[in-house]
């Protein structure tokens, strides 16, 4: 497979700059997942990559070997597309050849590349059907098939799943893992779905308006995330992001929420340095739902808990889990719940709050407060 390394890429259209300055070294074998709303720029990254477009600024890297200029036929760089781009008038076993016929290579070699693909992907009864005959899943992996059949250094996926139903996008994005788990491939993956990131992803790209906002591991990305863009964008539900004083609380510090005065006390093995210093100022509060439980009657807060109570506003079963929306001091706080619970609206529950999981952000810079 392959090293890619992308050097300061830039690229504007006319006065409008759609990438700013994206570095990111992607080691053999990764799989870099390239995320954020639409029009941040992640399809535009990809498509300077496979030398759809070119740079304004910066280079692309491949294996050491400068191929910013490099015409795609020559990038060894195989691509797989939203629409499938299948040739209707070809068996799949045709569509799958064909790249390889285009390179000239000996026909008993096609033929023998067709059928490995093919059983891998588990559509060897598929191979003398058109793509009219074919189902959306079948469709993607004849794609994917005629990506893998050309042993390229590098697979760029650009929203390969999107034209799926949920079910199917589920079962493929399964398939795509234990593939890439298989072939150790080097892998760019472009996609809006924050979920099919955190899934697919050794490491995920964030981007917004053609900024790199945060390159991570998953767990990086969830658990630290490096400002509130990244931190409401990852995860779903999203996390909770309330404003909230800073203030002392005895020899201890406390988060406080609205006017109502709702406080959190931290234990000070969750407030750093760097959080202490912002004592008596306002900060942004991030708190995963799932980082709140219940608390029982007669049950006291651990070393890295605090308390609260909030009223119950809106209840939302969803069979794996109770999402509930609460009232914090008037804002609004999803806590993610047992799914056996019996809760109704306007009910006063005690909650407990893990600090482990508790990260802060600076209101005006919007970024994350250093750790401990």
């Amino acid at each position: 497979m392959a090293s890619l390394d992308l050097v300061n890429v830039k690229k504007s259209f006319g006065a409008v700059h759609v990438l700013h300055d994206i570095s990111i070294a992607l080691e053999d074998g990764e799989f870099l997942v390239l995320v954020g709303p639409s029009g941040c720029g992640k399809s535009t990254l990809m498509n300077i990559i496979a030398g759809l477009e070119e740079p304004s600024g910066g280079t692309v890297n491949l294996m050491g070997r400068d191929i910013t200029d490099v015409p795609t036929a020559d990038r060894n760089i195989s691509m797989v597309f939203q629409s499938y781009a299948l040739y209707p008038n070809m068996t799949v076993a045709k569509n799958i050849e064909f790249p390889l016929e285009m390179r000239k290579v000996d026909k008993a070699q096609r033929q023998e590349r067709v059928r490995s693909v093919a059983k891998l992907l588990q559509i060897e009864h598929l191979l003398d059907r058109r793509p009219r005959q074919l189902s959306g899943g079948q469709r993607q992996r004849v794609a994917i098939g005629r990506a893998l059949a050309r042993e390229p250094q590098l697979y760029l996926f650009d929203e390969p799943l999107s034209n799926l139903d949920a079910q199917l996008r589920v079962d493929m994005r399964t398939e795509i893992k234990k593939l890439h788990q298989r072939l150790k491939a080097t892998i760019v993956y472009v996609t809006h779905d924050q979920i099919e990131a955190m899934t697919l992803a050794s490491r995920i790209a964030v981007m917004k308006a053609g900024v790199l906002q945060q390159l991570g591991t998953p767990h990086e990305i969830y658990n630290r995330p490096a400002n509130t863009f990244v931190a409401g964008f990852m995860g779903s539900p999203r996390m909770n992001l309330l404003k909230a004083q800073l203030v002392r609380d005895g020899q201890d510090l406390a988060l406080r929420f609205g006017e109502k005065g709702v406080q959190m006390a931290l234990s000070a093995a969750a407030v750093s340095p760097a959080l202490a210093a912002y004592a008596g100022r306002e900060v942004i509060a991030g708190i995963r739902p799932e980082a709140v439980s219940l608390c029982g009657p007669g049950m006291a807060p651990g070393p890295l808990q605090c308390a609260f109570e909030a009223r119950v506003e809106v209840i939302e079963p969803t069979g794996a889990d109770t999402l509930v929306l609460v009232d914090l001091g008037g804002h609004e706080f999803t806590v993610r719940l047992d799914p056996d619970l019996s809760l109704t609206p306007g009910q006063q529950l005690r909650f407990l709050v893990d600090l482990g999981k508790l990260v802060c952000f600076d209101p005006q810079s919007e970024a994350l407060i250093a750790a401990a």
